[in-house]
């Protein structure tokens, strides 16, 4: 029997989506939108020197293929890409499902595109309905929210955690996902209470098919607020079996590292671990060394997202594709022969780009384990027919297999 593990870079685009011109970030439409080759030419450029310096190095990820997938995804030719011939399979997939959020691409990597339109809250103040609205006060038991607006969280803890402390109303807020977003402090409002109204509130959201209700818990005092690692997605059902059931159903071991256990709902989900994305990277060494014959790991490192893309910060970004890099290049030697590393991205976050959203973007498809050479464009469903046929068990979406 073999192994398979699936690592989404969360939102490391690699530009290029033939439909980016029908996604839009503050107004702009997304045609152009490119994460990964953006951050590659700021940081030639050297204007990604903050913690860092100098042409983004990758050796591992550009080994794997990252950088021809890059060039393959944007049709692009930068300088240098093409130096040394990959040793890993590579490839670049496009999405087709209507959204550029994360239950969106991940659902579509695990083999179900998604089979509905999302709902979004309108970018007006207010942005809720007053039922809902009222229903979350109800919840809460408190006289009013805050915010109620779409924003960055870090933005509304800073403009709202007084307000949130002084009278104990419940930042709430959205964004271009689709999405509602509770942040609250851990001692003045209690963690515990955060995401009992969150669970409570998921239903009514999840009806209206808005994709996660996501507690966003702080701590600290006025001037030095920071969010702590206790985020909890409580998101909607998949309505059919993906990846994670498909692996379970053939009697292996599912284990999730990261927020891929909120994503799914703990679907065909054995074992957790989260934490912080150097947590989670220990965590991964530890599958590697540990998992069963037959199983599926399958992690998400989300800080490339939610530190750095959604707050515009181009040297960060960089600076943790660097970090992942060297984490990455850690783990190869550690991978038993027949194991797949298959190494992915959900949408783009362009650092560079107008707004604070998502950019819609193809994504790299980098694999370890199965030789060397080009896969071509493929879909994001392509990725959970192609790790089922790697552990041998049946295939129940759309995809086809690229192994």
């Amino acid at each position: 029997m073999t192994r398979a593990f699936l690592v989404v870079m969360d939102s490391v685009g690699i530009g290029g989506a033939p439909d980016a011109a029908d996604f839009f970030n503050n107004g702009v439409p997304d045609t152009g939108a490119d994460t990964f080759g953006h951050i590659f030419d700021a940081c030639a450029r050297g204007e990604a020197e903050e913690g860092r310096s100098g042409p983004l190095s990758l050796p591992v990820l550009g080994s794997l293929g990252l950088l021809h997938a890059a060039d393959l995804a944007s049709g692009g030719c930068r300088v240098g890409l093409r130096a040394t011939q990959p040793t890993g399979t590579w490839g670049a997939a496009t999405e087709v499902s209507r959204g550029k959020d994360t239950p969106s691409g991940h659902w579509e990597l695990a083999g179900l595109p998604v089979p509905w339109d999302w709902t979004y809250f309108p970018d007006t103040v207010p942005a809720f309905p007053e039922d809902l609205t009222a229903k979350v006060c109800e919840i809460a038991g408190t006289d009013g929210i805050l915010a109620n607006c779409h924003g960055s969280g870090t933005v509304m803890v800073e403009r709202f955690g007084d307000e949130h402390v002084r009278t104990g109303q419940p930042i709430c807020y959205t964004s271009a996902d689709s999405v509602f977003q509770i942040a609250a402090h851990e001692e003045h409002f209690g963690l515990d209470r955060l995401y009992d109204v969150c669970e409570r509130l998921a239903p009514i959201l999840h009806d209206m098919k808005v994709g996660r209700v996501i507690a966003r818990p702080f701590l600290g005092e006025s001037g030095n607020y920071a969010r702590t690692p206790n985020r909890h997605d409580y998101a909607i059902l998949p309505p059919k079996p993906v990846l994670t059931n498909w692996v379970q159903d053939a009697g292996r071991a599912v284990h999730a590292i990261g927020k891929i256990g909120d994503i799914f709902s703990m679907t065909g989900i054995d074992s957790v671990v989260k934490g912080a994305d150097d947590a989670l990277m220990d965590h991964l060494h530890d599958a590697v060394e540990t998992m069963p014959e037959g199983s599926f790991t399958f992690a998400n490192f989300v800080e490339f997202d939610s530190l750095y893309g959604h707050r515009r910060d181009v040297s960060g970004y960089a600076r943790h594709l660097e970090w992942f890099d060297d984490g990455i290049g850690r783990l190869l030697p550690k991978l038993r022969d027949g194991d797949l590393l298959l190494i992915t991205a959900d949408h783009g976050n362009d650092p560079t780009w107008s707004g604070t959203d998502h950019t819609r973007e193809r994504v790299p498809v980098l694999i370890a384990g199965r030789g060397a050479g080009p896969l071509g464009q493929v879909g994001f469903a392509d990725v959970a027919a192609s790790i089922a046929a790697h552990l041998g068990v049946p295939s129940q979406g759309p995809g086809r297999s690229f192994l």
